[in-house]
């Protein structure tokens, strides 16, 4: 009986020592995350170490790559503590996305710019992956994932306004795929901007125009007529 009480007590302590031990592996992921942030926004990519952020956070250059490959799977850790535009788009509401596809898209886009203009954290991930990753081959990689998600994003977009021209919000003759591209880098390009100037202006009313005019644009110009 002594045996098996004890027998008991020995794996409920393994239990609770393997959650510690993850629970301290996560607590040391997380904080190699934030180091990451900083040092990443404040020097760039390409010229910063892995043993430069091993210092900020407080943990040996080994511990880093227990947890991350190389200094592109870091920064895919970054990008995967905010929603890029391709994940806000894919999280639309299908019911809203059937009945009105523009206003759809006007309110994911919105909610973006509204996140962006008020999270500190988001702010310098963006404006590392937007200003911070320098093209070399040490960033090659990165470079592929973040093209991977524009692709993803500009799809989606061309879902999301084929939708809106085939409830009549648009007209039949929009080139679908020129549209996307430029309503895609019109967008993206506002948030890039006021990460340069962040005090120059509210990034979530600016936004709000910035994306009522490119919706007039849409709706306007000829430009964006199919050719005949």
């Amino acid at each position: 009986m002594l045996n098996s009480r004890h027998g008991v007590h020995y794996k409920l302590a393994e239990k609770i020592m393997a959650r510690r031990t993850k629970e301290d592996a996560l607590k040391t992921r997380e904080h190699i995350v934030d180091a990451a942030v900083t040092v990443f926004h404040e020097r760039g990519v390409a010229r910063p170490s892995l043993t430069d952020i091993a210092k900020l956070a407080g943990v040996t250059r080994g511990a880093i790559y227990g947890h991350f490959k190389n200094k592109a799977d870091l920064v895919n850790a970054l990008t995967a503590r905010i929603r890029l535009p391709a994940d806000t788009l894919c999280e639309t509401d299908p019911e809203r996305l059937r009945k009105d596809p523009l206003g759809e898209l006007r309110s994911r886009w919105l909610e973006l710019y509204t996140e962006v203009a008020h999270n500190r954290e988001w702010q310098l991930i963006l404006d590392i992956i937007f200003h911070r990753i320098e093209l070399v081959t040490e960033s090659g990689e990165i470079h592929q994932r973040m093209e991977e998600g524009r692709g993803t994003a500009i799809e989606h977009m061309r879902n999301m306004l084929q939708l809106a021209v085939e409830a009549g919000q648009l007209d039949q003759d929009l080139d679908i795929k020129l549209a996307a591209a430029v309503l895609h880098g019109a967008l993206v390009g506002v948030l890039e901007d006021w990460l340069l100037q962040p005090d120059a202006y509210n990034l979530a009313k600016m936004g709000e125009r910035n994306v009522g005019a490119l919706f007039d644009m849409l709706r306007l110009s000829s430009a964006l007529r199919k050719p005949t």
